[in-house]
């Protein structure tokens, strides 16, 4: 079920990938919501998304 909400916040955070904001604001979330491990994966996969898009590298740091 926890993998679910991971998948779940993946697929957030690609809708709201237009804005910079709510991309931090949804990855702040997912800090709360996500296991420690998750979270981590989250941040690696984040990292891998945002390489073309310079607006959300912003938002990652």
């Amino acid at each position: 079920m926890a993998r679910s909400v991971y998948n779940y916040t993946v697929e957030v955070l690609k809708k709201v990938s237009f804005n910079p904001t709510l991309f931090k604001k949804e990855l702040r979330k997912a800090s709360s919501t996500l296991l420690p491990y998750e979270y981590q994966e989250l941040i690696i996969w984040a990292k891998q998304y945002a390489l073309n898009k310079p607006a959300l590298q912003a938002a990652l740091y």
